[in-house]
């Protein structure tokens, strides 16, 4: 499924959204244009689990190639050492970020960050989202570090980051209401769904290709647990015991208020006190 739009209007202006979306192009910008197919930028600035865990241990990676020779295209393997960081390895876990691994993998997180960044960030205020944009991201890059310690494979994009944004988002906007589409080969129905079951569909396949891939399945080159860490750290940093206000809003949802009702008065011509409801 993919998000076209929902129902839920920004108030402010999104700027750490689009700061954020702004980075990520001018680092995918940077891949494309790299005299080495970006190889130098993702061995320096992607996150490679076994740099953290074992530091003086040289990554070096496995990959089954076909190469052409005088009896013909042949598979074969080849061992690629994955260059030192051009940061201090824990760093990566924020640069890998920025990093996307090809253009559909970049138009795609992008345009969930554009469909859901923005409410996010207008509940939260610029500062919070900053904060919670970057600490689930971290957060999501260490599930991942967590369910594989010892891979030399380097990992980057921003969806473990943006899985965190959607996470709060499922929380904060609890009567939000999607409009997606579902590409079928060569019908593409639209529905609406309820925010909240959208994200949720979107987690339990996260969750459930997660689960696989500790059972031994092919994980296909997805971080899945980056996913499933990153929406549930979202979720959690709003669903928290106690109110945490981060920047100048909470993620409390909106409380009850008490003001004057201008227009109901009793019989003594005085303001009556009424109930207003804030649902966003």
């Amino acid at each position: 499924m993919i998000p076209i739009r929902d129902d839920i209007p920004s108030r402010t202006t999104p700027v750490v959204n689009y700061l954020v979306i702004g980075l990520c192009a001018l680092a995918f910008l940077a891949q494309q244009t790299s005299s080495d197919q970006s190889q130098g930028i993702v061995s320096g600035f992607a996150m490679v689990p076994l740099r953290l865990t074992e530091p003086d241990t040289t990554p070096v990676m496995q990959q089954r190639v076909a190469v052409q020779t005088p009896r013909g295209v042949e598979v074969v393997e080849v061992r690629q050492e994955i260059g030192p960081p051009a940061v201090p390895a824990w760093a990566t876990l924020i640069t890998c970020m920025f990093l996307h691994g090809g253009w559909m993998h970049f138009l795609g997180n992008m345009w969930f960050l554009y469909i859901f960044g923005d409410n996010v960030e207008d509940r939260l205020g610029h500062f919070g989202y900053a904060l919670l944009y970057i600490g689930t991201g971290v957060l999501a890059g260490l599930a991942h570090l967590l369910s594989d310690p010892s891979s030399p494979v380097p990992t980057l994009g921003a969806s473990g980051a943006i899985a965190g944004v959607m996470g709060a988002y499922a929380f904060l906007y609890p009567h939000a209401r999607v409009l997606a589409v579902l590409p079928l080969m060569f019908v593409f129905p639209t529905f609406v769904l309820p925010g909240p079951v959208f994200l949720g569909i979107w987690f339990v396949i996260q969750l459930i290709n997660s689960l696989g891939s500790l059972a031994g399945g092919e994980a296909g080159g997805v971080a899945w647990w980056a996913h499933a860490g990153g929406f549930v750290a979202g979720g959690r940093r709003c669903i928290a015991d106690r109110p945490l206000t981060v920047g100048t809003r909470s993620c409390q949802r909106p409380p009850i208020l008490r003001k004057p009702c201008s227009l109901q008065r009793d019989d003594a011509n005085n303001p009556v006190t009424c109930m207003i409801f804030l649902s966003r």
